[in-house]
C-alpha cells in the first residue's frame, strides 16, 4: 500500500528530496517549499533557480540562481547567501565533504571551502557538470571533450580524462573507481579512474538527463530510453561487455527521472507522463506508484530511511509517496 500527499506548489520542479526528515520541493522560479506540518514558503532567488544540491548530511540546501547568487536553505526558513557573481548565471552547484559547495558560471567552477574561503579552477570551454569525489576533497568537472579532476586543497596537476564531444551531467561512483557523464549525443561515457580506460554507454532513443546509482554502487540506473537502463559496474571492467538490465519498460513512453533506494536494490522510475513505477533489480517487479499526469516528472529522491519519495514534475505537479 502506498499513500500520496501533495503539495501545493507552482511552476517547474528542479529538485525535490528530504533535509533529514522534511521534505522539500526546489522551483525554478526562485521559491523553496518545505513541508513541515505546514508549508514553508523560502524565497532563495530573486529571479530563477537554476540548479540545487543537498548537503551531505542534509543539513540544507544549496540553490543557484540567474541573480548570481548561491545561497542555502534550511527549514526554518533561514537563507544564507554562500558567494555572489554579479550578472552571472549560477545553472551547476554540488555539495561535498566538510562543508565544501562547488558552483560554476560560464568556463570557471569554483569551490567554496567550510572556512569561507574560495578557489577558482578555470576550463577552455564552458563547464557542463560537477560532482564531488567520495573521498579526498576531489571535484569533477565535465567539459567539452572530457572530464577534469581537481584535487581542490593541492597545487598538483589536474587529471585529464578525454573524449570528444560535449559532457553535461557528471558522477563519481561511491567506491571512487568511476566517472561517468552524460553526452549530448544519446550517450553516456565513463573512466575507469585507475588507469583511465574508457567505457561507452549507447543505444539510447533519447538524451540521459538522469542517473542513481545503486545502494552499494553496483549498478548505475538512468533514463533515456523506454525503461530504466540498469548498467552493472561489479566487474573489474564496469559495464563493458555485459548486458544491462531494463526495468519498467513501456511500449510508448520514455523514462524521465530515476533514483535507486537508499538500501535495497530497487528503483523509483518516473515517465514523461507523469507516471511513476517501483522496480524491484531481481525479478523487475513492478509497484505503480503515481499514475499518469499532465507532465514529465522532473525530479525524484528518497528519504534517508527509504520509506517516502519526494517527486515533481514540469509543470508543478508535486508530493510525497509514502511506503506502508
Amino acid at each position: 500500500m502506498t499513500t500520496l500527499a501533495a503539495a501545493d506548489v507552482s511552476g517547474f520542479v528542479v529538485r525535490a528530496g528530504f533535509l533529514k526528515d522534511t521534505p522539500y520541493f526546489a522551483l525554478g522560479g526562485g521559491e523553496v517549499v518545505f513541508l513541515a506540518g505546514t508549508q514553508i514558503h523560502v524565497a532563495a532567488h530573486s529571479g530563477g533557480l537554476l540548479a540545487a544540491d543537498e548537503r551531505p548530511d542534509g543539513s540544507g540546501l544549496v540553490t543557484g540562481g540567474d541573480d548570481g547568487r548561491v545561497v542555502e536553505v534550511k527549514p526554518d526558513g533561514s537563507v544564507t547567501v554562500l558567494a555572489e557573481r554579479p550578472r552571472k548565471w549560477i545553472d551547476l552547484v554540488a555539495c561535498g565533504p566538510s562543508g565544501a559547495v562547488a558552483y560554476a558560471s560560464g568556463r570557471t567552477a569554483y569551490v567554496r571551502l567550510g572556512d569561507g574561503t574560495e578557489k577558482e579552477f578555470a576550463h577552455a570551454r564552458a563547464v557542463g557538470g560537477l560532482a564531488f569525489a567520495p573521498k579526498g576533497l576531489r571535484l569533477a568537472v565535465a567539459r567539452y571533450e572530457g572530464v577534469t579532476l581537481w584535487w581542490v586543497n593541492t597545487q598538483g596537476a589536474p587529471q585529464m580524462l578525454d573524449w570528444p564531444g560535449a559532457h553535461h551531467a557528471i558522477t563519481v561512483s561511491p567506491d571512487g573507481k568511476y566517472v561517468v557523464t552524460t553526452m549530448q549525443e544519446n550517450a553516456l561515457h565513463g573512466w575507469r579512474l585507475a588507469d583511465g580506460q574508457d567505457m561507452r554507454m549507447t543505444g539510447y532513443p533519447g538524451k540521459v538527463k538522469s542517473f542513481s546509482w545503486s545502494a552499494k554502487g553496483k549498478y548505475l540506473a538512468t533514463s533515456g530510453a523506454n525503461a530504466a537502463i540498469v548498467w552493472p559496474f561489479s566487474g573489474k571492467t564496469g559495464p563493458m561487455g555485459q548486458s544491462p538490465l531494463q526495468l519498467g519498460t513501456r511500449s510508448d513512453m520514455l523514462v524521465s527521472m530515476v533514483a535507486c533506494h537508499p538500501k535495497e536494490e530497487v528503483v523509483v522510475v518516473g515517465y514523461q507522463d507523469g507516471m511513476i513505477l517501483l522496480c524491484r533489480f531481481a525479478d523487475n517487479a513492478e509497484v505503480l506508484m503515481r499514475r499518469p499526469g499532465k507532465a514529465p516528472v522532473s525530479t525524484l529522491a528518497w528519504d534517508r530511511d527509504g520509506l517516502r519519495i519526494a517527486f515533481g514534475t514540469e509543470d508543478g505537479e508535486a508530493g510525497v509517496i509514502a511506503l506502508e
